[in-house]
């Protein structure tokens, strides 16, 4: 699938909330500081529909769209892009990367150690 720009995406995120929007759900979601227009919105989805991430069902000249793709599939096409881009393919980095730069709490490195310990 064709990678989504920062503002698909933070679109994309409304439509995987609500399931299932027309662009006024979408647009009422979104704050006011400043709300983009009708017609941005409605281009965003229908670029998103090109790209695959959403299918439309039609009713005269309104669409109702829906994601074709779940939240946690894309977010798994993200970070196996990002392993892939800037580490190397390899977790190990990633998480090192993780550990050394974001100083990850002695918590939150215990709970990825529960979680090597269940697969492993």
């Amino acid at each position: 699938m064709e990678e989504l720009t920062k503002a698909e995406e933070r679109i994309m995120l409304i439509f995987w909330k609500l399931q299932k929007a027309f662009v006024k759900d979408v647009l009422a979601e979104i704050p006011d500081k400043p709300k983009p227009p009708y017609n941005t919105i409605s281009s965003v989805a229908r670029i998103l529909a090109t790209k695959g991430y959403l299918n439309f069902k039609a009713y005269g000249k309104t669409y109702e769209y829906f994601p074709t793709i779940s939240q946690a599939e894309y977010r798994k096409i993200k970070l196996k892009k990002m392993l892939s881009g800037y580490f190397s393919d390899s977790p190990s980095s990633l998480l090192s990367f993780m550990i050394n730069e974001d100083k990850l709490s002695k918590k939150e490195i215990e709970k990825m150690k529960e979680i090597i310990n269940k697969i492993s």
